[in-house]
Parts: C-alpha cells; structure tokens; sequence
C-alpha cells in the first residue's frame, strides 16, 4: 500500500492546524491556521484517493504490465530509464523525472502568478483607486509579487533543473526515495502559507524575508531535506568528476540554509500567535537583514541560476563548456566575494563608514568575476553562433547572460557612494533589480523550461518555435521599457529630491516628485504586461508539448516567403 504513512502524517498535521485555530493568541494566527487546515485536508482527501492497494501480499486488483518491474522492483513508467557503461559493466539507471516534471509546472505556474501580481501593483502605483482594502493594497501585494517571483518562480525552477542536472551529471537517482516529493510538495506549501499570510497582514517586515516564525521554521525542514537530497545524489555519483553546475547549486543550497537560519533568529510572543521579535535589533538588526538581502541576491538568484547556465546553455548549444578552468575561478571567486558585499546597502546610515566602505570595495571587486562568468557563457558559443538564427531557446539563454553581464556592471557602480547618494531610495534601484530579476533570472529560467518539456515528456520538439520567438521578444522588448523607464524616473526623483533653491529650502515637495513620477509609472506597467504576455505564450506552448502536439510552421531562419524569379 503505497502513501500510507504520508497520507496519515498529513491527516495528523492537519488535525495540528485545526487545533492551532482553536488556541490560537491572536486573530491573524487563527484566520492562518484554518487555511493550513484547509490546504492539508484537501491534500489528505486526494492521497487518500491515490493510495495504491495492489501491493505483492494483497489481492491484485490490476495485472502487471510489462515494463512494471525491473529487477524484482517496481519501477514507475514515467521515469526515465538510460543504460550507462561503467567499469566495462552496463547498468540501468531509473533517473526520478516525475519530481521534475511537476517542478517545471509549478515554474510556469508561478511565474504567471508572480507577474501578474507585478502588474496588478504597477497598475495601483499608476492609479491608487485600485488599492482594495484591506487585502488587496500595495503594502501586502507588493512583498506577494517578489515572493512569488523570487521564491515561488525562482526557486522551483532552482528546484528543478538542480534535480534534473545532478542526476544526469552524477549518473544516479536521486538520493532519499520520497524525500524528493516532500521537498517539492513542502515548499509549495511555504509558498501558500507565506502568500496567504502576507494578504492577511502577517509578516516580518524584512525584505525577502517576510514570513513569520513558524513559516520560517517549516521552510528550514524542507531546505534540510533538500540538501540531503542533492547531497545524497552526490555522494552515490557513478561519475567520479563533479561537474561544475553541481558546485554552484550546492554553494546555493548551503548559503541560503545559513542565511535564513541567522537572519530570521526571533523570539514568538506565543507559539500560537503570529508575532514575533527578531533576535537583532538597530543597526545590528539592519547589517544582519542586508547581509541577508544581497546574499540572498547573490547566492540565489546568482549562483543557482549560474549551475543552470553551466548546463543548460552547452547543452542546448552542443557546444563543451568555453574554459572549465575559468568556471572553477569564477565560482571560488564568487562565492569568497559575494558574502562581504551587503553593507553597501546602507551606504548613508548609522552603520559605521568602515562597513560601508568594505561594502563597497567588494562590490567593485565581484565586477570582475562575474564577467569572468558571462564571458565563459558567451564564449561558449564560440562556433556556434549561427545557431541563434535558427534556435530562439538558445537566443533566450543568450539574452540572459548578456543581461547577467549588464546587471553586475551596474551593481557594482550603484555601491559607489558618490553614485549611491543619487540612486539609493529611488526607481533607479527598481529598474537595476528588475533588469537582473527579468533579464538574467526569467530568461534563463524560460530557457530551461523550453529545454526540458519536449526531453521530460519525451516529445520530439516543442509545439511551436515561432511562439518562442515571440516569447522572446515580448519578453526582451519588455524588460527594456520597464529597465530603462526606472532608469529615467529613477534619476530624475534623485535630483528632484535634492534641487536647494537660492533661499537654501528644498525646490520639490515630495508630493510634486510623486506626480511627477506618473507617466513613467504607466510605461512600467505596460512593459510589465508584455512580458506577462510573453509567460502566457510559454505556459501554452508548454501545455501543447506536453500534450505531444506539434504546429506546423515555417522553420527558423527560413523566410515565410520566397521571392520571386
């Protein structure tokens, strides 16, 4: 009988969260509680449907197909099984692709969440009468759209494609049995909790650190296990070199463990009540948040998206990766870097100048390694460049290396403190974000969704390269208007906010630099909107692949009409 221990495990954790409304200390905990309890019922009613009675000592109630078993174990159909040659012996390897799967539908999945949402916010800056009290305001919309970017997007994709890359790279199936699915099925409900808990008013108030304790403290279970996982997988390698992707996703994996755990140290008022207390308080507090907060930037939105470039770009490229050796100096330089850089977000402030200088020098210093980066991903087309006539994936994953590069020159210039002083607090920082966050993140990300759905489903293409190509360019079209619209609002708010007249008083009242930023505001939403468009294309073309349907089309890089003789 299979899922039977599950099955009752989150029965019983659902009669927890019931009880947790019951004695709940405060209303946010409780109205938090019923929709645990609500999400874990639902979920107990479909295992329960799902548990499997057909095992070898019960009555069979359905006949064995060939291909069922394999050396006396049951091996799922949808798996993907590969013979490898190792030591002169053939041995067959049932890679768990059903995790992954799953994984690449909650990417496009959360990712249309998360843009819309952005939309939806952008829209409210332009037009305040679409703030919806009290749920639907800016104030709780607004860490909704860079959690279910960053964390519901960004970390399945992260999720994955690592799950997918270590086992191919390390010729073994994921380590752990079931822990894969728990570690999937575990952060999707983080996901809803912290969502929910958002629009119910409940939060930190730590950027990208919102959630409260008890959020925190399942998300620290389920990146336990997620380490175990990809750590088992990497300890049962039959490939005795550990690939270079590897190596990023892991120093992701491990980083964000660190982080979260110290950033998010805090004391409950009451273990069934929302509130808690953070452990650090003034500017302590501030250095230990934004240690956190670019780190996070680094380590997850930089080096687990650099493990899926490392793999995913040669391979669609068929190309071996430009310099191994310049990878390796890139991810030791990195990773040694990227941990000093925080401070220079409060360049300005009660923070000792000493920290802030150091935030700033190491600043300056990853310019250098992360070009080492882009260029190694660049170069790696080298003979291959034709293929972007002809491969809009491949022109996607280009596109977000190109911005990767933009981005980390940008960043580096922005912690200069004679910069600082006119960006910092401003929609330039919006537009240096969104740039990294749309540009190099989603890009990458749609680049690997495209790559894996027609191999996972095991379809010859994908339903349509045309609609990738409008994809692609909805997207880029969009992430410049949106970048380089915040660009200009950006520094126009910074000299608007320090112009002095002759009588020594501010030229601007903040409420006249407000008005002025209205325009601007609606260009952003329009090229958030087309790169939304651009995520509904993705998520069609997804669903026909996997569906096995196939459009018939002109190829790439063929003209749709012949000229004339």
């Amino acid at each position: 009988m299979r899922y039977t221990t599950e099955t009752m495990l989150v029965g019983l954790a659902a009669f927890l969260a019931l009880l947790g409304a019951g004695f709940a200390a405060d209303v946010p905990f409780r109205e938090h509680a019923y929709v645990l309890f609500v999400v874990l019922a639902i979920t107990t009613i479909v295992m329960m449907r799902r548990i499997d009675f057909s095992g070898d000592k019960m009555i069979p109630l359905r006949a064995d197909t060939p291909g069922d078993r394999t050396g006396g174990r049951v091996v799922a159909r949808s798996e993907t099984a590969v013979n490898t040659a190792s030591a002169g012996s053939t041995a067959s390897i049932a890679y768990m692709d059903d995790v992954v799967r799953y994984g690449v539908i909650a990417t496009v999945f959360w990712g249309i969440v998360g843009f819309l949402v952005g939309v939806v916010i952008a829209s409210q800056l332009a037009w305040p009468d679409l703030n919806i009290q009290p749920w639907f305001n800016f104030g709780r919309m607004r860490p909704l759209h860079t959690s279910a970017v960053i964390f519901a997007f960004g970390g399945n994709a992260l999720i994955a494609t690592s799950f997918y890359v270590v086992q191919r790279t390390c010729r073994a199936r994921l380590w752990g049995g079931n822990l894969a699915w728990f570690v999937f099925w575990g952060y999707q409900l983080f996901i809803v909790m912290a969502a929910t808990g958002y629009l119910l008013g409940i939060t930190e108030g730590r950027e990208y650190a919102e959630p409260e304790w008890y959020v925190d403290l399942w998300l620290t279970v389920v990146w336990v296990a997620y380490l175990a996982v990809f750590l088992g997988t990497l300890v049962r390698r039959k490939e005795p070199h550990i690939y270079v992707a590897n190596w990023f996703y892991l120093a992701f994996i491990v980083t964000i463990a660190m982080l979260h755990v110290v950033n998010n140290l805090s004391l409950p008022v009451s273990f069934v009540g929302a509130k808690s207390y953070s452990a650090f308080s003034g500017v302590q507090d501030a250095l230990t948040q934004w240690w956190y907060g670019h780190n996070a930037v680094g380590f997850f939105l930089t080096a687990g998206f650099l493990g899926m470039m490392y793999y995913f770009i040669p391979k669609q490229a068929n190309r071996p990766v430009y310099s191994y050796r310049l990878s390796i100096i890139h991810f030791w330089a990195l990773i040694f870097l990227y941990i000093w850089a925080g401070p220079h977000h409060l360049h300005y402030t009660a923070l000792p100048d000493w920290a802030q200088t150091l935030g700033m020098v190491f600043s300056i210093m990853l310019w250098m390694p992360s070009w080492g980066g882009m260029i190694n991903g660049l170069m790696t087309l080298s003979g291959a460049w034709d293929k972007l006539r002809t491969d809009p994936v491949l022109r996607m994953m280009v596109i977000s290396v190109a911005f990767y590069g933009m981005s980390t020159f940008e960043g580096p210039m922005m912690s200069i403190k004679s910069v600082n002083s006119l960006s910092h607090y401003t929609d330039w920082t919006i537009g240096h974000v969104h740039s990294g966050a749309l540009g190099w993140v989603g890009m990458i990300s749609f680049g690997a969704v495209y790559h894996l759905t027609p191999k996972l489903w095991g379809r010859e293409r994908l339903y349509s390269l045309r609609l990738v190509n409008w994809h692609f360019w909805l997207a880029t079209l969009g992430i410049v208007v949106y970048a380089a619209v915040m660009w200009v609002s950006g520094i126009m708010q910074g000299l608007m906010w320090r112009e002095y007249g002759d009588d020594g008083y501010l030229v601007y009242s903040f409420a006249e630099t407000v008005a002025a930023m209205h325009p601007y505001y609606v260009l952003r939403m329009l090229g958030g909107a087309m790169f939304l468009a651009g995520a509904l294309i993705m998520a069609f073309n997804v669903y026909k692949t996997i569906r096995g349907d196939v459009r018939r089309e002109v190829p790439m890089g063929t003209p749709a009409l012949q000229p004339a003789e």
